[in-house]
């Protein structure tokens, strides 16, 4: 091999929204690792969706969600108590 040439050893990725290439180069006295990764949206586009986003009010809505068929029946069975205690 003459000291000009090198191997190199390829690999690809697809996921969604999202490629990655890793390409490792091997010469005698050296060696490269290249790692690409190339997203669809791109990662401007996301960090503005996060910037957008609030994840404390969406937390918030979720355990609303979550509590508030419990919430409802303590209030109506509340509410049905009082009724009963008042005749």
């Amino acid at each position: 091999m003459r000291p000009t040439e090198f191997e190199e050893t390829r690999a690809f990725a697809r996921l969604p929204n999202l490629d990655v290439e890793v390409r490792h180069r091997h010469q005698p006295n050296e060696e490269q690792i290249f790692i690409a990764f190339r997203a669809a949206p791109s990662f401007a586009a996301f960090n503005r969706l996060l910037a957008t986003a609030n994840p404390l009010s969406f937390w918030m809505a979720m355990v609303q969600t979550a509590w508030l068929p419990w919430l409802n029946g303590i209030t109506a069975a509340s509410a049905s108590r009082r009724i009963h205690t008042d005749e």
